[in-house]
């Protein structure tokens, strides 16, 4: 007869042996796979009570790490919420101080016009009082008096004067105040300073 191109299926004992196979060819044990997954583990009343005590201790241990997992994983998230208040609080900080550097031009122009009375009488004099006001809210303050010991960190010695009877570098003249905000340096004050006298 013609094989007209089409296979008959197998009957009879071939049929048997469908499902994996080994690498030689043969079927692989099924059964023991099946008994594997079919398994429920041991019998909990067949348990010796040093069985039984060791799983509880493994219960005890894997509790204990998953306890101290999670209290590892609050404190991180503790110090993170930390972290990012500490770092807003900075950013915060530092625009405001980078703002209130581009105003200090302003604020001299505004105390010189007040020093020369030129403000008094003015609208201009109630919008200077508002400023500082608003400054001084920030903690905006003035670096630099007549008088107080040159520190450098806060003065810019831009004259030295030597003068008789001095024993220590002192602010003689404020030339341009200095500003701080907070413990932030924006703007050293220049100043003329008192030197001791060498002869």
């Amino acid at each position: 007869m013609a094989d007209n191109g089409k296979k008959k299926p197998d009957s009879g004992e071939g049929a048997e042996n469908i499902g994996p196979t080994s690498e030689d060819g043969d079927t692989a044990d099924v059964a023991g796979v099946e008994d594997l997954i079919a398994a429920e583990g041991p019998d909990v009343e067949t348990l010796t009570e040093e069985e039984i005590s060791f799983l509880e201790e493994g219960e005890r241990e894997l509790l204990d790490d998953m306890r101290n997992d999670l209290a590892r994983a609050q404190a991180e998230l503790v110090n993170f919420r930390k972290r990012v208040e500490r770092d807003r609080a900075a950013n915060r900080d530092a625009v405001i101080a980078e703002v209130i550097r581009t105003l200090l031009p302003a604020i001299d122009d505004l105390a010189r016009a007040q020093l020369h009375g030129d403000l008094a009488g003015s609208p201009l004099e109630l919008v200077a009082q508002k400023l500082r006001a608003g400054f001084e809210r920030y903690g905006l303050r003035i670096v630099g008096e007549k008088g107080e010991t040159f520190d450098p960190n806060l003065h810019e010695a831009l004259v030295q004067l030597p003068t008789p009877g001095v024993t220590v570098n002192t602010v003689a003249d404020v030339i341009e105040p200095g500003y701080a905000l907070g413990d932030r340096l924006l703007r050293a004050a220049k100043v003329a300073v008192s030197v001791p006298d060498g002869s």
